[in-house]
């Protein structure tokens, strides 16, 4: 089927539309545009500019995409934002473009929820099945991994990392990177430990999860120095890929603060 555009859309000519495309009433959808097959707005979404939708994506009303970064160093570039496939976008939220200082694009992934007046800042790398929820904000530079889940009213700094299957509790504040599996809470945000029942819905097995807790224990125990640690981690779990995946995300920027343990 060809794509259906209600007659109160208004479509620039130089949009690419995919089968089965649904623009509903009130869209507004401006130059360099590509909506993939079966991606559905349903009414009064604005798509600035230079913005790709993959596949089956739904977006509800009054979300506001590709919109040029809240950035003082963006001049007009024509720098992108890239979405993937199967996404709902719920309402009023909003995904801006990257910048020519970073990364030139803004990117989210496959199989997300995000919901209701959530906010993705410029450059940022939105990985798959991510869930943020309610208000939740990441800043510019962002990066969230896999599976992470993101609190209502939640806030990640710019240039935080966000690892695989982690949580970020309501109205938590981050101003610090949460390791992957972790489980961060509080204002400013502190690491409370393993997102263990993020863990079990996903599948991991009761030995994976106990290996992470033992690892867990050692990375953050209170003797001797964190780089110490690490290198014991290392040495006792170097064959398990979760352990070495948190490893690897310590080691990946040294530079940026860790979210820890309250003392």
């Amino acid at each position: 089927m060809s794509a259906k555009v209600h007659k109160t859309a208004v479509v620039d000519d130089s949009t690419e539309l995919g089968v089965d495309v649904e623009i509903g009433p009130g869209c507004v959808i401006g130059p360099n545009v590509k909506l993939g097959d079966g991606t559905k707005l349903i009414a009064h979404v604005f798509i600035e500019s230079h913005t790709e939708l993959g596949a089956n994506n739904t977006v509800f009303p009054f979300v506001g995409l590709g919109g040029a970064p809240q950035d003082l160093s963006y001049k007009g570039e024509p720098t992108r934002l890239v979405i993937g496939n199967n996404n709902v976008i719920r309402e009023h939220a909003t995904i801006h473009r990257g910048t020519v200082r970073g990364r030139g694009v803004t990117t989210v992934g496959n199989d997300c929820l995000i919901m209701g007046n959530c906010h993705v800042a410029h450059d940022c790398n939105v990985s798959n099945n991510v869930i943020m929820a309610q208000t939740a904000t990441i800043g510019g530079h962002v990066q969230v991994g896999d599976y992470a889940f993101l609190g209502g009213l939640s806030g990640v700094h710019q240039h935080g990392r966000v690892g695989r299957f982690s949580f970020v509790g309501a109205s938590a504040l981050m101003t610090t990177d949460l390791i992957p599996f972790g489980s961060a809470i509080g204002n400013h945000a502190h690491l409370g430990g393993l997102n263990v029942v993020g863990l079990k819905r996903r599948g991991f097995t009761r030995e994976q999860i106990h290996d992470l807790r033992a690892a867990y224990r050692l990375l953050f125990a209170e003797e001797g120095t964190f780089q110490e640690r690490i290198d014991d981690c290392i040495e006792a779990y170097s064959g398990n890929p979760q352990v070495m995946e948190i490893v690897d995300f310590i080691r990946a920027d040294a530079a940026r603060p860790l979210c820890m343990p309250r003392d």
